[in-house]
């Protein structure tokens, strides 16, 4: 007999007369009982709440806004399966705006992502119940690292893709691939509560929410 298996009917033995453990039951809400509408309310709450801008816009006008909350950037970076349509609008206040693409083939490194003013992305889905929008490494989101480094996070979210709880969430999103979860901008607290923001990430989250 291996030292193995003697430390297993050991153990066995020990065990032998052991109360069985309890069955803990897992009853998850696994769908929505919400309203489309009734989730974008939802979200937008639980967005505001935790500090991040907020606008609601059409599809249609996606690019404006975008422009208008670029205004007076000089950088951005954007991963490289963005919607060409969303950065259709490149100059600003006379300017141009200078745009990174982040790509397998050419990617930015840690001291490039840092001296870029901030990060345009699309996003997975959202949970409506926790405020957190998640992101999944797709082309239109990028490696997880250009959502981590710059001071600013603009994230585009379908309004189709939100949903109301987090097993909602789950069923859509491949588990092999590299996820961030957003709930906010980047915040922290130390003994005494004091917030701090932008510790971790971005300390400027803006969401816009497509129709």
């Amino acid at each position: 007999m291996s030292a193995r298996e003697d430390i297993m009917n050991r153990i066995k033995s020990a065990l032998h007369d052991a109360p069985q453990a309890p069955v803990i039951p897992r009853e998850y809400r696994r769908s929505s009982a919400m309203t489309a509408a009734q989730r974008l309310e939802q979200l937008v709450d639980r967005l505001i709440d935790y500090k991040a801008n907020v606008f609601v816009v059409e599809a249609a006008d996606a690019p404006a806004k975008l422009a208008a909350l670029l205004a007076g950037t000089g950088s951005i970076v954007v991963p490289h399966g963005l919607p060409e349509e969303w950065l259709s609008v490149l100059k600003h206040d006379g300017g141009t705006l200078a745009v990174h693409v982040d790509s397998p083939h050419r990617r930015l490194t840690t001291a490039e992502l840092d001296a870029v003013e901030a990060v345009v992305t699309a996003a997975a889905t959202a949970v409506s119940e926790t405020g957190t929008i998640m992101l999944d490494g797709s082309d239109d989101q990028g490696r997880r690292i250009i959502s981590l480094v710059p001071d600013r996070h603009i994230c585009l979210l379908r309004a189709d893709d939100i949903v109301e709880v987090l097993p909602e969430a789950i069923a859509r999103l491949e588990a092999t691939r590299p996820q961030t979860w957003i709930s906010g901008p980047s915040a922290t607290s130390d003994i005494e509560l004091e917030r701090v923001e932008g510790v971790h990430g971005p300390r400027t989250l803006d969401v816009i929410i497509l129709k």
